[in-house]
């Protein structure tokens, strides 16, 4: 037995094993299979929010220069339902790439979306340990800015995503934990997590698929690639490495969707041993 081995798994066909000839048909879609329907600039240290229909397929692109950032996702349909980074790293990766899927919250626990581009999928394991589109780490904010630097910056990721959700009825209570996209990440020998320069270039995107209609916001991080450290003895300004990201939104023809439905909330209909007045009386036992 590989003691090593993935903890969360299932059988062939089951729920994480992923229809790859569907959603490889739509990575190598033709431009015209695809018609546009959203077309945003995110700027430096901001935010933004838009709606990703349901079977539409949202790209993000490094315009001008390499870029980290931190990317939430809600149903719009409930936004109570927000992508869980802890549990999409059991049962995908730390760092996810193509044909992975980002996974809701409990109680509904189904995938939000499935990765179908990745311009840095080939970047691997580097050799510190380094990886791409990072689930590891979190937001920066500026609560831990002002406990390890002693002031106040309103342009964290935190703030940023918080100030993109507002229109939308949301607040910083609805922010949560992000993919970090386009970000290279690690443990370092102490298991300390550690952040590289962004190893994107002009040009490189991250696309998904929305498997239901989602809420998605964005924010471009105060770091920039990241080659300034951010905290510490050789924290510096890194606003001469920050640059703006865009945002498209394509729908697909029907005949790439042909036979996809979207997922259904987890099937687990019990009441967590809590049904009548049962479960005071085990306790009390």
């Amino acid at each position: 037995m590989d003691l090593t081995a993935a903890a969360y798994q299932s059988v062939p066909g089951g729920p994480l094993d992923v229809d790859r000839a569907f959603y490889t048909a739509i990575r190598d879609r033709s431009p015209q299979q695809q018609s546009l329907v959203e077309d945003l600039t995110v700027p430096i240290r901001s935010g933004r929010a838009w709606v990703v229909p349901a079977g539409h397929v949202c790209r993000i692109t490094t315009i001008e220069g390499p870029q980290v950032a931190d990317l939430n996702i809600w149903s719009l349909a409930d936004p109570r339902e927000r992508m869980w980074a802890a549990r999409t790293r059991q049962l995908q990766a730390a760092h996810v790439t193509e044909f992975d899927r980002l996974w809701s919250t409990l109680p509904f626990l189904r995938p939000m979306v499935t990765i179908t581009g990745d311009s840095l999928r080939d970047y691997g394991e580097d050799s510190e340990g380094g990886r791409v589109h990072d689930l590891l780490g979190t937001r920066c904010d500026p609560y831990v800015n002002r406990m390890l630097e002693g002031e106040d910056f309103d342009y964290h990721c935190h703030s940023n995503l918080t100030r993109a959700i507002a229109p939308h009825a949301l607040t910083e209570f609805d922010v949560h934990d992000v993919l970090n996209v386009f970000q290279c990440t690690g443990l370092n020998d102490r298991d300390e997590y550690f952040m590289k320069t962004c190893p994107a270039q002009q040009g490189d995107h991250f696309e998904f698929f929305a498997e239901f209609n989602l809420l998605v916001a964005l924010s471009t991080c105060p770091g920039g690639d990241l080659s300034v450290p951010m905290f510490g003895e050789d924290a510096g300004d890194a606003l001469s490495v920050c640059h703006p990201l865009g945002v498209e939104v394509f729908a697909l023809d029907d005949e790439l969707l042909a036979g996809w439905e979207q997922p259904r909330r987890a099937a687990y209909a019990g009441q967590h041993g809590m049904a009548g007045r049962e479960w005071v009386d085990a306790d009390r036992a």
